[in-house]
């Protein structure tokens, strides 16, 4: 008994072969493309967060000068702290105009940690690092804020509003940390 099929049998069923497979290459080929999505949507709000802190960074004095003016529905202590930083820069400004210099860097700062994270933006799986270092800065604010914070005379609850950064910051990034390594996963599979 021949058990080969002819040639155009053959070539039908491997179509059927493909065809039954296609749902699920299709399956996880959308799943690919949604964790994609995911992966630059959360980086990409960590590079606008790194980008608007970096900007804002630069005007401080007339970002405070207009922070104390409309805080009079805050707490008594908040609008106090606020016109004690504003009147502080403005000293600052006015005296040793150098001192702010200091802070252009750190604003130049940020927004170079923007741009360095273009890089998972557009290749997250050759970056994946990139994502774990942001992750890595979040958790340390932490630190640097209820270490450095009282020996600077830094109020409680504005350390806190500092440690908001790293919660809220570390969050979009181990969305996306945990996309890329499922990325990595469908991809070794050959998706």
């Amino acid at each position: 008994m021949n058990t080969t099929l002819p040639a155009g049998n053959s070539a039908c069923l491997n179509r059927h072969i493909e065809d039954l497979k296609s749902p699920i290459k299709s399956m996880h080929t959308i799943n690919y493309e949604h964790l994609m999505r995911r992966t630059r949507l959360c980086i990409g709000i960590v590079i606008f967060g790194l980008f608007i802190s970096g900007v804002t960074a630069f005007p401080l004095e007339t970002e405070l000068k207009w922070m104390a003016n409309q805080s009079n529905d805050l707490p008594q202590y908040v609008q106090h702290w606020l016109d004690t930083v504003y009147g502080a820069i403005k000293t600052s400004n006015n005296t040793y105009p150098f001192l702010s210099y200091g802070t252009d860097w750190l604003a130049f700062a940020h927004v170079m940690l923007a741009v360095l994270f273009i890089g998972p933006w557009l290749k997250p799986l050759q970056n994946i690092w990139v994502v774990q270092f942001g992750m890595i800065a979040c958790v340390m604010i932490l630190p640097l804020a209820f270490i450095m914070g009282p020996i600077r005379g830094i109020p409680i609850f504005w350390s806190l509003v500092d440690c908001s950064f790293g919660v809220l910051g570390i969050i979009p990034l181990y969305i996306a940390y945990d996309g890329i390594k499922k990325l990595a996963v469908l991809n070794r599979r050959g998706l």
